[in-house]
């Protein structure tokens, strides 16, 4: 795997840099953080986000995790694999944040970088 991503607040990812890790209300509900691949990305970020403000999009190198990754099915595309992270997201394996805006028709684009 080259890269891995996650969407997530702002907000969310300003008290893991002040914790020093991140966990995703998914880890506490479903055991693991949801991740997608950069061609998954536009999908999940239009269909679970769709018209919220103030995200942004964390670059994870798969390589620098602590918890393990793993390749599962999605639950609305069963025969499709996303990555999920089994615990908290060190953050040493985070390359880049990026700003992750909604266009005026409140779907996304993916970031120049």
């Amino acid at each position: 795997m080259d890269g891995i991503y996650h969407i997530c607040k702002r907000k969310a990812w300003d008290e893991a840099r002040k914790n020093g890790t991140y966990k995703a209300d998914s880890l506490a509900i479903e055991g693991f953080i949801h991740c997608s691949m950069l061609d998954q990305v536009l999908r999940v970020a239009d269909y679970y986000y769709h018209a919220q403000k103030d995200l942004v999009l964390l670059v994870i190198d798969p390589g620098k995790l602590l918890p393990e990754v793993c390749l599962e099915p999605g639950s609305d595309k069963p025969d499709e694999l996303f990555p999920h992270i089994f615990g908290p997201i060190n953050l040493e394996a985070v390359r880049k944040v990026l700003d992750f805006k909604e266009e005026p028709d409140g779907h996304f684009k993916l970031p120049a970088e």
